[in-house]
């Protein structure tokens, strides 16, 4: 996929979930950390995102993550950071601290170091927040370099949060 193509992705999902917020007065939070920002970045380059995006954690550290979304160490250590547990305990954290309606948190391996047999390069787990607190996390096992590891990262978080925006 093109560069230009793989924005205009992010760009059409980001306008579709932001004309949905917008629509129910919702807001929407990010945690994020093989992505770095990504998500973000996509959702606010819509215009009048401010509006309806919330904020935006990039925690790349595990200690960003328990210092700033209450991500408990003894899990970190245990599970590692590309967990389900470590993305679910980031998007409450996310939720919390925003009051956003929704959230949304990624954790990966993007490459081109980093995997093992259990998480190898290209490992993604997400979890995502709805309007109840219901927390839903999946796991991904994306193909190709660390650039398209990343923007695969972004769409799929961008394509549940439209969903979970419709409902």
């Amino acid at each position: 996929m093109s560069e230009a193509k793989a924005d205009a992705t992010l760009q059409h999902l980001a306008a579709e979930l932001g004309a949905h917020l917008a629509e129910r007065g919702w807001r929407v939070s990010t945690a994020e950390s093989c992505t770095g920002g990504g998500v973000a970045s996509a959702i606010t380059a819509v215009a009048g995102s401010s509006q309806w995006f919330e904020v935006g954690f990039v925690t790349y550290a595990n200690s960003a993550k328990a210092r700033l979304l209450g991500v408990k160490e003894d899990v970190l250590v245990q599970e590692g950071a590309v967990s389900r547990v470590v993305v679910e305990q980031m998007v409450a954290g996310a939720q919390a601290a925003s009051g956003a309606q929704l959230a949304v948190a990624v954790s990966g391996v993007a490459g081109p170091d980093g995997g093992t047999r259990d998480k190898p390069v290209g490992t993604v787990w997400f979890a995502w927040a709805d309007a109840t607190g219901a927390i839903v996390s999946e796991c991904y096992v994306y193909q190709g370099d660390r650039a398209q590891v990343r923007h695969q990262a972004c769409v799929t978080a961008l394509r549940e949060l439209v969903r979970l925006a419709k409902v």
